[in-house]
């Protein structure tokens, strides 16, 4: 005889929603999980205060997952962001709206969500474990019969993985899902980062580390192709550039970097501006400063550490009196300020990564109820999923929206 009828192999966001659900629906639950805590990657999650997901339509969530989003398109209608708003103020948990449409628990505190889901498992009766590094998901005759962990079986009819994907294993995603994957017969598309830092070939750019730069345009280009460009906030690092718009470039970065192309990206310091209103507002800066030296007549257009070498860089004689600056020196000047070149030389590992690219193939798992298609009462849910979307919310939208899918199902089959 079974001891339970769903078991939920992970409790991060997918996992916690998935074993609640599947109590929900009648079925006796149990779900293991390695770490001694459940969602610690959550409890990090947008600087510790959890971008738990976006205002947006939700018709137009799909655009913002590189990664297989025409997957999510039933999924995230059947558990959207309104929905997923009033499952988390239903245990107490208001949310606030921030630019770019994301959104945070009012406290900003990602440990609030955590809690929220916790009693929610408590309500629903799941039965958690943790410590249970589970190392084996069992199966006899095509079908699943529970799982094995630390060296003991944990049996029944239906199994839900959401063991995450490769990135920041310190919270348990260390890649066991994958594994579990291709020894039940699945494909596992190439695990990498996605929403990851990016490295870079000047060594300017440790001089700048540290500083932010907000309402900038980074746009990534491909063997000299402009490929995509993203509004918002970047940071300089010691190892190159990180923070929200070069995030979400990464993924392409990478992809490209890995098929061995030339990647630059492009800083425009000043997108509000056409190059031609740029010029004039330089022109009535230079007049200002005409009879002071180059290097110091930037002061009103830049941040101070940024100015030594955007001065190196635009090949300006620093100690030239102002007025000596030519017309094609001003419109060099000018360009560098909307296109700062940066070569990318490689994306941080993707134990660094937010967010792992790759994973279980969407087209061997059913969309309306995250079954296996290789074996029958196996579920995925989650990051293990090659599924992988933009920051801004989109990613733990979807791995609770497939949770909540894959514990419904799990639940109604044996419930």
């Amino acid at each position: 005889m079974n001891e339970y009828q769903v078991i939920v192999v992970g409790g991060g966001a997918a996992g916690m929603m998935a074993a609640g659900q599947a109590a929900k629906g009648g079925a006796k639950v149990l779900l293991l999980e390695k770490k001694e805590r459940l969602g610690r990657k959550i409890a990090i999650s947008g600087k510790g205060r959890c971008n738990i997901t976006n205002v947006e339509n939700v018709s137009d969530f799909i655009g913002h997952y590189p990664g297989n989003g025409r997957f999510l398109h039933g999924i995230l209608r059947g558990f959207d962001n309104i929905a997923l708003r009033e499952f988390f103020e239903g245990y107490g948990v208001e949310t606030k709206v921030e630019r770019g449409g994301r959104v945070f628990p009012v406290s900003d505190d990602a440990e609030k969500i955590v809690e929220a889901l916790a009693t929610f498992l408590t309500d629903m009766g799941v039965k958690v474990q943790s410590g249970i590094a589970v190392e084996e998901i069992l199966v006899e005759n095509g079908h699943v019969i529970g799982v094995r962990g630390n060296g003991k079986r944990y049996l029944a009819p239906a199994v839900v993985v959401c063991t995450g994907g490769s990135s920041y294993p310190g919270t348990g995603s260390n890649g066991d899902g994958f594994r579990f994957a291709r020894k039940l017969g699945h494909n596992v598309l190439t695990p990498r980062p996605a929403l990851v830092p990016l490295k870079t070939a000047e060594e300017w750019v440790k001089e700048l580390q540290g500083l932010a730069l907000r309402n900038v345009e980074g746009s990534l280009w491909i063997d000299g192709k402009k490929l995509i460009a993203e509004f918002g906030e970047m940071l300089f690092t010691h190892f190159g550039v990180s923070g929200p718009i070069i995030l979400t470039l990464s993924r392409q970065a990478g992809d490209a970097l890995r098929a061995g192309k030339k990647v630059e990206l492009r800083i425009n310091l000043k997108p509000a501006l056409s190059a031609e209103q740029l010029d004039t507002r330089v022109q009535r800066d230079f007049q200002k400063y005409s009879n002071k030296q180059f290097k110091n007549a930037l002061d009103d257009l830049l941040p101070q550490s940024l100015i030594p070498v955007l001065i190196r860089l635009s090949g300006i004689n620093p100690e030239g009196v102002v007025h000596q600056i030519s017309r094609e020196e001003r419109k060099g000047l000018v360009a560098l300020l909307q296109g700062l070149p940066v070569t990318i030389s490689e994306t941080l590992s993707i134990e660094a990564a937010i967010v792992t690219a790759g994973g279980v193939n969407v087209k061997e798992i059913n969309p309306k109820t995250m079954a296996s298609k290789c074996v029958e009462g196996l579920y995925w849910a989650g990051e293990v999923v090659d599924v992988d979307g933009i920051t801004g919310g989109y990613n733990l939208q979807a791995a609770f929206a497939m949770g909540y899918r894959a514990g419904q199902a799990a639940g109604n089959v044996v419930g």
